[in-house]
């Protein structure tokens, strides 16, 4: 008990408590504990790329919530995983094999291409577990499961064919990124990619009104070659719009876009919204496809007036939004381009020509038409193909889709079951994502990933496959693979018809979605596993996860079980760069964490995030010296009180019996404190909210290092076994127990550094292997929780006022003045007046109540809540407030109400309506916080000037034995050359000094020492071991 290493710094303590928990296989044993499960889904990361800061946050709050729920007796399995599947992992093959689009990789092989894949899924998993080992998160790493792997895609076919039966998979339309070079759709990943500065066509377009003569709505593109598709204008359902005479025509345009669109000669004949312009018919540009029940105004939300004419042309086929409001209004799209980027037939002019080279074409034959209002080039960023550098366009491709809007009731339902942390996610972006969700596509034109098991027949009927038993079955094939090119060749016949393959894949959001049935092989295997931890007790991702895991998740489970995966969630922030700016690997705008860990240790890391807006799903702004700070003012700070605790416990040979009932006042606070600590962390970690739970811990190392030890000290370095000296030792090794297993979850390393040197015998050999302390009602004291809470704030306002006034607090002054007119807070000073006055190094301490004789009181306006209340009439009110007398303030401030006029209207004033302020009168060496004044008496007599003198002498002697690296209990020897009102001072003060510095013999005589300036008087010390 009670060891520890000099010279041994926190990453190194880390490393030899890291050993240690893997030579003692702590973690199984916090697992295999017996207790009820609490069940935790991880979601799959990628091992493509190494971790950053983003895996630390998140993986951080994803291991203390467990440990926790372990201190509270649960059994808490964590199994890792891998995402193996999707893009990320194509795009670095085809970048190494120089395949350009779904041509060159079929010429390579999907067989081929899919190994190469396969290869590079874990190139990083070595590096993964060294990063989240070091960072003390415990996962059990041999038993992980993988997306790639039969029996997790089996699984994923059982999901998908449950979905097929129940009416919920459909094929569609979807509008995608396309690359017209390649001839395939890309992610809207890839189509971020490669953004370029560009010049394309502007135009301003004629659409001729139905039954209103010579009268027009203009539209704005800068894809004329969209024009021929057009099916529909859309409006603002809430934009105000006008009807100008211009030239003898008329046009309907967004009122805020008149001046760029007509410079002059232009009357306004009506006034109307976009609801007013809605049902209106118009003329086809082109008559292509002017057969359809189309060319309307419609209505669109998302119309905008920062530029344009606050009316847009809609091409259903070309457009997301327009996609949808054309759905909306059942106004089937249609698509005359085909996978090469050229017009089909359907378009008979433009036939065969690249789309964006038709442009001036078809601008041209709207000139002649005389329905071009406007011609010009517009500069803007576009999105380029990241493989050929060529533009691409946004085109309507076949999909297969979830009918999410068919199941968006049980989708709402689900959530409402949902713990969220923070809260407002619940309602708000995730709430309000499941109320506009549209059908989920989740096909992907791609070669790595979970096959479709769809088979199609040439009449266009289905066969959805939900097991490798079955596909088995009816191929007569054994499968011992599920990609594509184990099963694309795989052909059956049924009725007399053959089927094949469709050649989709899923979207891999769709197997992490399916992660909570496909880990464990459900239902294939153990379904009792599965159906003991669904939905699972937590889940913990980054707030980007609203609209992915989160969002597939309750999908998936909302349609296959009608509930939630999961019933509480902790969403976290994103961590950007110290400057604001996302983290970037080419701008090296981040420190890189192994650094940071290896510098600081990841104890200090991971409370540095906790203790952040980053866990109530807010940006954080990482900084290194965050973390340095963390580390100096808390985690040292933790470390030095059980060095403090550790260095007289083996001096004086203390042995703790477990038996703590202090009679000091200061013992007992901070046992209280110690359980309102317990109950504060279990009242945050049981609601899911750290900032709740790690805040109280932070503000604990303060108190008890910054009070509680510093006004102690004396006590543990008595020479006598007196019972306080005893009952200090108790107290602080109790305190110390109690605070490593409550800090446990958080700063795993250093709670069991300290654990395992203060535990006894028959204690767990590790902290992450106790119970989470049991909130003790019978060591509260919560009323003199409040005396310390008064007495401290005194202090610090007195302490505050000394620095103001450049007063040592070594220097005694002769009173201090306490002025409060809240009667409870009076008490509470009044019970600590003795504690006051040795913080404050004052004589005595005075009590008053009465604030007039010290501080005047202003009332202001809560302008949040009085200006909804009275509105305009805020400057008078003002005014009115600034007369106000004390009488008048003291009825708001104890509750009541004053009645007064303001602005003619009689108003009847509450407390909630002002704000009180209070100032001290001049000429008083004081200060006001709340409802408390403290004022100091600054007068110096030579009594005092003589005793802060001996005080400023043991400062620097212990400061040179600090200096000096004596051990706390030697003893020393002083010489002192200095004047002789310092030898007078001593020979006053002598027998306090002596002590104080532990000095046995002190002379006054020449030595060869340390200067030193002793309030003015100059001094050489020297001192010696005795």
């Amino acid at each position: 008990m009670f060891q520890f290493e000099q010279n041994e710094g926190f990453p190194g303590r880390e490393e030899r408590v890291l050993k240690f928990w893997q030579e003692k296989d702590v973690f199984q044993k916090s697992v295999d504990n017996g207790g009820k499960l609490f069940s935790f889904y991880d979601g799959p990361p990628f091992a493509t790329g190494l971790p950053h800061y983003g895996h630390l946050l998140a993986g951080t709050i994803k291991d203390v919530v467990p440990r926790y729920k372990t201190m509270k007796g649960f059994s808490v399995p964590r199994r890792f995983g891998w995402d193996c599947h999707g893009l990320p992992i194509e795009n670095e093959i085809e970048k190494a094999r120089e395949l350009s689009g779904a041509g060159a990789i079929e010429a390579f092989g999907i067989g081929n291409f899919n190994e190469e894949c396969r290869a590079i899924v874990l190139r990083y998993t070595s590096e993964w577990k060294k990063t989240v080992d070091r960072m003390g998160r415990w996962v059990d790493f041999n038993n992980t499961y993988r997306t790639m792997d039969r029996p997790f895609m089996e699984s994923v076919w059982w999901v998908f064919k449950q979905l097929f039966e129940r009416g919920l998979v459909y094929e569609g339309f979807k509008v995608m990124p396309f690359s017209m070079k390649l001839g395939t759709p890309l992610s809207n990943f890839e189509a971020n990619l490669n953004y370029q500065e560009v010049d394309d066509p502007s135009l301003v377009v004629r659409f001729e009104v139905i039954g209103e003569k010579d009268t027009y709505l203009l539209a704005w593109t800068t894809t004329p070659w969209t024009l021929p598709s057009n099916l529909a204008l859309m409006v603002g359902p809430d934009i105000a719009y006008v009807k100008v005479k211009h030239q003898g025509k008329f046009y309907y345009l967004a009122k805020s876009r008149l001046e760029a669109n007509f410079k002059e000669d232009f009357e306004i004949v009506e006034r109307l919204n976009g609801v007013d312009l809605a049902g209106k018919k118009y003329k086809p540009l082109f008559p292509f496809f002017e057969s359809r029940d189309a060319f309307r105004v419609i209505l669109e939300e998302s119309v905008s007036i920062e530029d344009g004419t606050g009316i847009v042309h809609s091409a259903p086929a070309f457009g997301e939004v327009d996609f949808f409001a054309c759905k909306r209004e059942g106004i089937e799209l249609v698509c005359p381009v085909d996978n090469n980027g050229r017009f089909t037939e359907e378009v008979p002019p433009w036939k065969g020509i690249l789309v964006k080279d038709a442009d001036k074409e078809i601008a041209k034959e709207l000139k002649k038409q005389g329905l071009l209002f406007y011609q010009g080039t517009i500069r803007h960023r576009y999105p380029f193909c990241w493989r050929s550098d060529t533009p691409l366009i946004y085109k309507a491709v076949k999909t297969w889709f979830v009918a999410v809007e068919k199941i968006k009731g049980h989708l709402l339902q689900a959530n409402s079951e949902i713990n969220w942390m923070p809260g407002h996610i619940k309602d708000g972006r995730f709430g309000k994502w499941l109320e506009n969700a549209r059908d989920w596509a989740i096909s992907r034109n791609r070669y790595w990933g979970t096959p479709i098991p769809l088979w199609r027949n040439d009449e266009g009927d289905l066969a959805v496959i939900g097991s490798v038993e079955e596909l088995q079955s009816l191929t007569g094939k054994k499968i011992e693979d599920l990609h594509r090119h184990f099963i694309d060749d795989l052909t059956f016949e049924k009725d007399g018809k053959t089927y094949r393959r469709i050649p989709e894949v899923f979207d891999c959001w769709f197997e992490s979605g399916s992660m909570p049935y496909a880990q464990n092989h459900y239902p294939f295997e153990d379904k009792s596993k599965f159906e003991g931890s669904f939905p699972a007790d937590f889940i913990a991702e980054g707030i980007d996860q609203t609209r992915g895991w989160f969002y597939t998740l309750t999908v998936l489970s909302a349609a296959l079980f009608k509930k939630p995966a999961f019933k509480n969630i902790i969403v976290n922030g994103i961590i950007l760069a110290e400057d604001g700016n996302k983290m970037s690997k080419r701008l090296k705008n981040y420190p890189d964490p192994d650094l940071v860990i290896s510098k600081y240790g990841a104890d200090a890391v991971r409370l540095y995030m906790l203790n952040s807006p980053a866990v109530r799903a807010e940006d954080l702004r990482f900084s290194e010296k965050g973390v340095e700070h963390v580390l100096r003012q808390v985690l040292i700070p933790f470390w030095n009180s059980f060095v403090f605790l550790s260095t007289y416990a083996k001096i004086y040979h203390f042995k703790p019996t477990g038996k703590v009932k202090p009679s000091a006042l200061i013992d007992r606070w901070i046992l209280s404190m110690t359980q309102k600590l317990i109950l504060d962390v279990e009242m945050g970690m049981d609601a899911y909210d750290l900032n709740k739970a790690v805040d109280p811990l932070v503000g604990f190392v303060e108190q008890l290092t910054n009070w509680y030890i510093r006004r102690c000290r004396s006590r543990f370095w008595a020479d006598e076994d007196t019972q306080d000296r005893k009952e200090a030792f108790e107290t602080l090794y109790q305190v110390l127990l109690n605070l490593s297993q409550i800090a446990a979850p958080f700063i795993p390393f250093l709670s069991d550094a300290i654990y395992r040197e203060l535990k006894t015998e028959k204690m767990a050999e590790s902290v992450h292997l106790c119970k989470f302390p049991e909130y003790n009602e019978t060591l509260r004291d919560i009323e003199l929780e409040k005396q310390v809470e008064a007495a401290q704030a005194a202090v610090s306002l007195g302490h505050s006022l000394r620095k103001e006034y450049k007063m040592k607090v070594r220097q005694p002054l002769q009173k201090a003045l306490l002025i409060t007119s809240n009667e409870e807070l009076l008490h509470s000073l009044e019970k600590q007046k003795q504690l006051i006055a040795d913080e404050l190094n004052v004589k005595e301490v005075e009590l008053h109540s009465d604030e007039a004789k010290f501080v005047q009181w202003m009332a202001k306006p809560n302008f949040p809540v009085l200006g909804k209340k009275i509105g305009k009439l805020i400057p008078q009110a003002q005014k009115v407030l600034q007369g106000f007398d004390r009488k008048q303030i003291q009825i708001l401030a104890s509750g009541g109400t004053v009645k007064v006029e303001i602005g003619g209207e009689l108003v009847e004033l509450e407390s909630k309506d002002v704000q009180i302020e209070r100032k001290v009168k001049e000429g008083l060496a004081a200060g006001n916080v709340g409802e408390l004044t403290v004022a100091l008496d600054t007068e110096l007599n030579a009594d005092l000037l003589e005793e802060g003198l001996a005080r400023e002498l043991i400062n620097k002697i212990n400061t040179m034995r600090r200096e000096q690296n004596f051990e706390v209990t030697d003893r020393i020897q002083v010489c002192l050359q200095t004047t002789d009102r310092v030898q007078a001072c001593f020979s006053k003060f002598g027998d306090s000094i002596s002590h104080e510095v532990l000095a046995v013999d002190v002379k006054f005589e020449k030595c060869d020492g340390t200067a030193w300036d002793l309030n003015g008087e100059e001094t050489l010390i020297s001192i010696n071991k005795a």
